[in-house]
């Protein structure tokens, strides 16, 4: 892997660069709503990006997967029904500073939409897209990365990671397509930057590390076969339903399709995000609902992340992100529930004396 120094007035000459070449820049910004908050949003400047300051509300899903999109449209004619559908390439665009854990949950979903069928409204964003991430110096209490073998200095899934040093960044170039972005921009990396930004890594995996303890690769078979514990109903007695534990998700990608008439003649066919966590998920027409109860679903949800998802392609559904902690009005905390759910699947069986 190479080096480079990169000032802050030459990411600043980047971005510029990028933009009057009209590729979209993405970067973490100053939330409209709350100044207080951090959003992932298309900027015009590298003023208006704000790298590193707090944890961004929403994860980069949207802007692969967005929360509702139009797969195709049609008509009815006297011929038949004409299906249009919509274009498969995306624009260029580069993803500024984001958090390695955002950026490593757009990997781990590239398995499930490449499985049966390859989506290419996903891959066409994914193909379009290059990204740097940022070294993360801005975990809270509910972050546990490292737990998911995964860290906040993770380059996992990105072409570049930019590392603060004085007056600028550490570029780490991970990929051909890093290379490519930093061509004629940077300068070679003295000897004591790469020290710095080394011990830098070290130094924001130790403030993670404490948060929850590596979720073992054993935790996947207590799960599977403690289906019907009747834990399950204490575990998910906060739980709302309300799914906004998905909506911030890095991982979650679930969706329905849905057709929508827009004449007597024409219409859209339409993708939405959807949540295992809403008791519509799996309603079925019959009005029978094999998940009746929410903590059914909240089950389905530690399932899917731990099991399910690992025995059919081998990652976690899960980055340690710790959104759907704070996002969650029932104040569910996952790092407490994993832990806690850990320690059950390493207990010892008590033996009775004879």
């Amino acid at each position: 892997m190479t080096h480079k120094y990169l000032s802050h007035q030459g990411l600043a000459a980047l971005v510029a660069e990028l933009l009057s070449a009209g590729t979209r820049v993405i970067a973490p910004v100053r939330a409209k709503d709350d100044a207080g908050q951090i959003d992932y949003q298309l900027i015009a400047s590298y003023e208006e990006a704000a790298l590193g300051v707090r944890l961004p509300r929403r994860s980069l899903k949207e802007f692969f997967l967005p929360p509702t999109e139009v797969l195709l449209s049609y008509k009815q004619t006297k011929a038949g029904v004409e299906i249009t559908d919509v274009p498969t390439v995306a624009p260029p665009q580069v993803i500024l500073g984001a958090i390695p854990c955002d950026v490593a949950g757009l990997a781990v979903v590239d398995k499930v939409m490449n499985w049966d069928y390859r989506d290419e409204l996903w891959f066409g964003r994914r193909d379009a897209t290059t990204i740097v991430n940022l070294l993360c110096n801005i975990m809270d209490a509910t972050c546990f990365c490292t737990a998911v073998g995964l860290g906040p200095e993770s380059f996992t899934g990105s072409d570049v990671m930019l590392a603060p040093v004085e007056g600028g960044y550490l570029a780490y170039l991970i990929t051909e397509r890093g290379e490519a972005l930093l061509k004629g921009h940077g300068e070679e990396a003295a000897a004591d930057a790469i020290a710095h930004a080394e011990a830098a890594r070290k130094e924001v995996r130790g403030k993670v590390e404490p948060n929850l303890a590596a979720v073992p690769a054993e935790f996947s078979t207590w799960l599977a076969s403690n289906f019907d514990n009747p834990l399950w109903k204490t575990i998910a007695l906060r739980c709302h339903g309300c799914g906004a534990c998905a909506a911030v998700c890095p991982t979650c990608h679930c969706f329905d399709i849905v057709d929508e008439h827009i004449s007597a003649d024409e219409g859209v066919r339409r993708r939405n995000w959807d949540s295992c966590q809403t008791s519509l998920f799996t309603l079925h027409a019959s009005g029978h609902n094999p998940r009746g109860s929410q903590s059914e679903r909240f089950r389905q949800r530690i399932q899917h992340k731990f099991a399910i998802y690992p025995s059919r392609f081998g990652d976690l559904l899960c980055t340690g992100c710790g959104r759907c902690s704070r996002a969650c009005p029932g104040g569910m905390d996952l790092p407490t529930i994993v832990s806690e759910l850990v320690a059950l699947s390493e207990a010892k069986p008590e033996v009775s004396g004879q």
